[in-house]
């Protein structure tokens, strides 16, 4: 009996922080400090009262549906500069190194930063790590000028992203860009 009261405790304490950890709209978002594929290093409280902050977590560089992200946002990233934002790729893979998201970055001719989160610290404090694969889902938070959640979007295309977050960027009527 007791064995099995131990258990369903693990068991509910286990499901209760996996819950907690789940983000919502509203939610203050984790603040992050990781390095970039540009050399510099962003932190997302730098942002505070300044820039809406649109961070794209993607699962793996080189892989095919994130180069199929990256290009549309490296294609239609003007559509996404005329709102007064810092937008970013994240993923969990390392900034530097052959697979690295610098080189990623360069390959794809991406003009905006893409941050790379090898501890996935980062990522597991926004709840987008896939147990089944250690790599994050492609989610994308959008972070208004207070460091709070404004969206999330969980369904991302591909191969429209950055016009879909152009559009979701007027939905949420992000200021234009001066």
């Amino acid at each position: 009996m007791r064995l099995s009261t131990t258990l369903a405790l693990v068991t509910l304490l286990g499901s209760t922080a996996a819950t907690a950890a789940e983000l919502k709209v509203g939610d203050m978002a984790p603040d992050f400090k990781l390095q970039a594929s540009d050399g510099k290093t962003y932190q997302l409280s730098d942002f505070k009262g300044k820039k809406t902050v649109v961070l794209a977590w993607f699962p793996k560089a080189f892989t095919s549906g994130c180069t199929v992200e990256c290009k549309s946002l490296a294609k239609n990233g003007d559509k996404i500069r005329k709102y007064d934002v810092a937008y970013f790729m994240a993923s969990v893979d390392p900034v530097e190194g052959e697979k690295g998201n610098k080189a990623f970055a360069e390959s794809e001719k991406a003009d905006f930063p893409m941050l790379g989160d090898p501890t996935k610290e980062t990522a597991k404090a926004y709840g987008v790590i896939n147990a089944e694969w250690g790599m994050a889902n492609r989610w994308t938070f959008y972070i208004d000028k207070d460091g709070r959640i404004a969206a999330i979007d969980k369904a991302v295309k591909p191969a429209t992203s950055a016009e879909d977050m152009a559009a979701k960027l007027a939905e949420l009527k992000i200021a234009s860009a001066k």
